[in-house]
């Protein structure tokens, strides 16, 4: 009976913490996962390297929430959307052959990656609230860049299970791109991306010993949280203005900088 108690209550807060991540982070075109990591990690005791397959599942449960919501106002037509597919779609899949085979810990990308996004995430943010500055926009990437930065952030995403838009978005943003625009091709290319990464541990996991395949009870109750948040989030995103979302955009860039040293630190 208790163990029985004990795994409604993880799953009751699987779903919580996908429910409202993907509220606060589906807007600016970040699935969520990049924060579910260190709760899965913590909080739920999902082991290593099981918790990034159980992330890129999430992706995959959650993702058509906000792509609904996204698709009835026509914004997953554009060209970034087959640029960012394009290349994040081969990257995941060797990401998750270098997980299983060649990087078994996650020290040195949290470094990085924290390293990156914390300056990053204040740039974007105090861009934008010098409003006049901000309207000064730098020249856009060209597509083959998109691409190749797709490519590169899709090999991250098959190792440690986060979305691209946590890293993509505050990039493309800030060289001028709308978030309108830049969210829903991020989230698609994340729903994307997650199935081939999550197939590609599935069978993995078939020749390979410990831990490999998701947990999932887990990335199912996060998924599920993170659909209804997720279709949410992209409800409310057309009555943020622009200012606001960039903001938002580099407040998370900046947290998940500060979490990612964090943890490495400690």
């Amino acid at each position: 009976m208790v163990r029985k108690t004990g795994v409604v209550v993880e799953l009751v807060v699987a779903f919580a913490a996908g429910l409202f991540i993907a509220i606060l982070t589906t807007p600016v075109g970040v699935s969520g996962a990049v924060f579910l990591l260190p709760v899965q990690l913590s909080v739920l005791g999902v082991p290593n390297p099981a918790v990034t397959p159980t992330n890129l599942l999430f992706n995959v449960v959650s993702g058509p929430g906000a792509l609904l919501r996204h698709g009835r106002r026509g914004a997953l037509t554009g060209p970034l959307t087959r640029l960012m597919v394009t290349g994040t779609l081969p990257g995941v899949v060797v990401g998750a052959v270098l997980r299983v085979y060649a990087v078994p810990g996650p020290h040195a990308f949290r470094i990085i990656v924290g390293a990156f996004l914390l300056p990053l995430g204040a740039w974007l943010c105090a861009r934008t609230v010098k409003a006049q500055r901000a309207a000064r926009r730098g020249p856009e990437l060209a597509p083959r860049a998109i691409t190749r930065l797709s490519f590169a952030v899709g090999v991250a995403g098959g190792i440690y299970g986060i979305g691209g838009g946590s890293i993509l978005g505050p990039i493309l943003v800030g060289r001028g791109m709308p978030v309108a625009v830049v969210a829903p091709a991020a989230l698609a290319s994340t729903f994307v991306t997650s199935i081939a990464g999550a197939a590609a541990y599935v069978v993995l996991a078939l020749g390979a010993e410990g831990s490999i395949g998701p947990v999932w009870a887990i990335g199912l109750a996060c998924g599920i949280g993170g659909l209804i948040g997720g279709y949410l989030g992209a409800r409310w995103q057309p009555r943020v203005p622009e200012r606001g979302l960039r903001i938002l955009l580099g407040g998370l860039a900046m947290l998940v900088g500060v979490l990612y040293l964090a943890q490495s630190i400690g």
